[in-house]
């Protein structure tokens, strides 16, 4: 059996979005710039994609700005709020993503802000009432807080966050790549003024995402060199991802009881054989509650002196999964997320991630290996 368990990093993609692709990639090939006919009916692709993600959120077409990914859009969200808006405080976390944590390092080092982070309780969550001292002693920070952790699967109150951010005329920005397609997202519920999507974790292709950016929050483009994505990003645009990208959202929202259904009997099957199969086995942050993101399940395993070869027996045994974050996936620099809840570093972390296309077969497979593995070195 060959199991794929590292949906967190990315998703396969779905057969109907690449043929959703398929079109721009070969027939319509025309630059979207272009005034003629061949460039028209790209640009009126885009465009309908453009319409189809506003809708699926509940925005204006006008607030969505299609870019290479998360990462460009959080460093857009990021450094173009701070520096047009003359913004020397920001409020982070020390769970978030790497592309929102060395973005804001990277400012500070520059003398462009100062950083304070909330505080986290044991499993990893926000502690609100730190927020609010934090936004009272500095208001009108930026603030920046992911809606569901990536590794640990805890899920952030962005509602009330935005709440506190109104308060205290601040901007709210959200990395939400795990949770756009997962959950409804309705954007007319909580104030945010910049939010993050990236295809290629909703079986979308890869090298494509959409910054959202509230109609009442303007900043200047982040890459230049063209009037491209109405003057917001400089570059001809990457079609057929666009094309994919709201597919995939199609796709997923159509389904996405569905599929958290089914999600969740995975995840739970997981947790309870890994239970009863494996004594000592705990789980990280809050990922094996039902109220985590359903999607993500970090399990900390009992000591033993093999920790390193982990992944690596599992990759041996054809079962693909993450010690951590993916984006960090080359180095040997240990999770930061991990680190920051003060798990045990004696004790091996995995993180197993689901989609749709997995199956309970795969879930019994895997925790079996993983038994046979403890009990080999035992």
């Amino acid at each position: 059996m060959n199991v794929y368990f590292d949906n967190a990093a990315t998703t396969p993609l779905d057969p109907e979005v690449f043929e959703a692709m398929k079109p721009y990639m070969t027939e319509f090939y025309g630059n979207p710039s272009s005034i003629h006919s061949h460039g028209r009916r790209v640009r009126s692709a885009i465009e309908k994609a453009r319409k189809t993600v506003a809708e699926l959120l509940n925005v204006s077409p006008a607030e969505i700005f299609f870019t290479s990914g998360g990462t460009e859009a959080d460093n857009t969200a990021i450094c173009r709020s701070v520096e047009s808006l003359n913004i020397k405080h920001a409020v982070t976390s020390a769970v978030e993503h790497h592309a929102v944590l060395h973005t804001l390092e990277t400012l500070e080092k520059a003398g462009k802000i100062k950083i304070s982070m909330v505080e986290l309780d044991q499993k990893g969550h926000l502690d609100y009432h730190h927020l609010e001292e934090l936004l009272h002693e500095n208001p009108k920070s930026l603030v920046s807080l992911m809606h569901a952790n990536n590794e640990i699967g805890n899920l952030a109150d962005i509602k009330r966050i935005s709440m506190l951010c109104y308060e205290y005329k601040s901007i709210f920005h959200s990395d939400t790549v795990q949770s756009i397609a997962h959950y409804r997202l309705d954007l007319q519920d909580f104030a945010a003024h910049c939010l993050v999507g990236s295809a290629h974790k909703f079986h979308g292709p890869k090298g494509i995402g959409f910054l959202y950016l509230n109609s009442d929050h303007k900043i200047p483009p982040y890459i230049m060199g063209g009037g491209q994505e109405r003057n917001m990003r400089g570059g001809t645009e990457n079609v057929y991802g666009i094309v994919g990208l709201a597919k995939a959202m199609e796709i997923a929202y159509d389904h996405l009881d569905q599929h958290e259904k089914h999600i969740r009997t995975l995840k739970k099957r997981m947790v309870q054989k890994l239970r009863d199969q494996l004594p000592g086995v705990d789980f990280n942050g809050d990922s094996a509650s039902p109220l985590s993101l359903y999607t993500v399940l970090n399990v900390c395993l009992p000591p033993t002196e093999d920790n390193d070869m982990l992944l690596f027996n599992l990759d041996i045994n054809n079962i693909s999964a993450s010690g951590g974050s993916a984006c960090s996936s080359g180095s040997s620099v240990g999770s930061h997320v991990l680190e920051a809840i003060h798990s045990d570093p004696n004790r091996g972390a995995i993180r197993f991630s689901f989609s749709k296309f997995n199956k309970v077969e795969e879930v019994d497979y895997v925790v079996d290996k993983l038994a046979e593995l403890y009990s080999i070195k035992a």
